[in-house]
């Protein structure tokens, strides 16, 4: 007897996947932000402007390395990544690859999604040649940091803040970690 296994993989994101992205995004922002950011603040996200990104992106980005990727149960997206060549001052945009945005569905964490995500992410930078890749996170996110750790993902000591009002009141300190994109 065998038992069933849940229908589960990762794509390209289409352009018409992108409201469910970015419910996906507000709800994982909801929760990972709820220590830095006020309330009201969370819960006016506003999703339909980050779907209008998401299509923008998928359907028309900026380079031909950037991906957006999503994974699957059925038919139902669960979490998704963007990769692009790095931006970060200190990056070679050649040999550089960064994980933009890395998100799997705070309702659906633990069911592997993250793992076949992350793998996904960086098997579809190796294609694209990159020899390294970056992702920056929340410093207090020790739950994504010690999954990445897991992983092979390291930090590489930078550091930042970002001011999110622009006014120095809300600010959010994120750590940069890497891994080696070469086989070994």
């Amino acid at each position: 007897m065998t038992t069933p296994t849940a229908d589960v993989s990762v794509r390209s994101a289409w352009a018409q996947d992108s409201a469910a992205i970015a419910a996906v995004q507000v709800r994982a922002w909801q929760q990972t932000f709820a220590d830095v950011l006020p309330g009201e603040i969370l819960t006016a996200l506003p999703t339909d402007q980050f779907e209008q990104a998401w299509q923008s992106s998928i359907a028309r980005p900026r380079d031909a390395r950037q991906r957006v990727l999503v994974a699957l149960e059925r038919a139902n997206i669960r979490g998704f990544a963007a990769t692009a060549p790095a931006t970060d001052a200190d990056a070679d945009p050649v040999r550089d690859a960064e994980i933009a945005e890395f998100v799997v569905d705070p309702e659906h964490r633990g069911a592997g999604h993250g793992s076949r995500l992350l793998h996904a992410a960086v098997e579809t930078m190796r294609s694209d040649r990159f020899e390294r890749a970056t992702m920056w996170l929340h410093a207090a996110d020790d739950h994504l940091r010690g999954f990445l750790d897991g992983q092979g993902w390291a930090p590489d000591g930078a550091h930042r803040e970002l001011d999110l009002h622009g006014d120095g009141a809300v600010l959010a300190k994120q750590v940069r970690l890497h891994t080696d994109l070469r086989p070994h």
